[in-house]
């Protein structure tokens, strides 16, 4: 079965014609060419395929795009001002917080959405007190934060320093 959908994507509206089965991440990739999020697992598992949907971090890979019309989905090509990189676009540069590049958008829109997690409060399993009103960005709690993004070059040094300046 189809269904018309409308997704605002990195600031364009874009209207679809979709399978109800078909996920956020074919969507993105197949159908309209944003090619930063990636398959990897497909099962959810490795976050490459993580995207800001609505602001907040997801794995494209296990949302149905039908659930998500009219939604806001910013991906890593979406984050950038033009020519200017993000913040996190340019750290990761900067730490060299990659190797092959694969998971790098995923990882990128992972720490946007995480350091806005951060910035609300929301505690994670490392933080030392879960009522306080601000968590501190340290190793730890970004390393914890991130475990949901693999890399398979193991360039996770590089990744943590690059999250941890852009944070500060």
């Amino acid at each position: 079965m189809d269904a018309e959908i409308t997704l605002r994507v990195n600031g364009s509206e874009h209207r679809l014609t979709v399978d109800t089965r078909t996920t956020l991440l074919d969507a993105l990739r197949e159908r309209l060419g944003v090619t930063g999020p990636k398959k990897g697992c497909d099962h959810g598992q490795c976050g490459t395929c993580t995207v800001l949907l609505d602001g907040r971090r997801v794995s494209s890979c296990l949302a149905l795009a039908v659930a998500h019309a009219e939604a806001e989905v910013v991906t890593v090509e979406g984050l950038a001002r033009g020519a200017e990189l993000h913040p996190l676009q340019r750290s990761f540069v900067e730490h060299d917080g990659l190797q092959c590049g694969y998971c790098t958008p995923g990882q990128i829109c992972s720490a946007v959405g995480m350091l806005r997690e951060m910035e609300a409060g929301w505690p994670s399993a490392v933080s030392t007190d879960l009522n306080a009103a601000h968590v501190e960005l340290g190793p730890d709690e970004v390393r914890e934060r991130m475990s949901g993004n693999l890399c398979r070059c193991g360039a996770y040094v590089n990744i943590v320093a690059a999250i941890l300046e852009a944070g500060r």
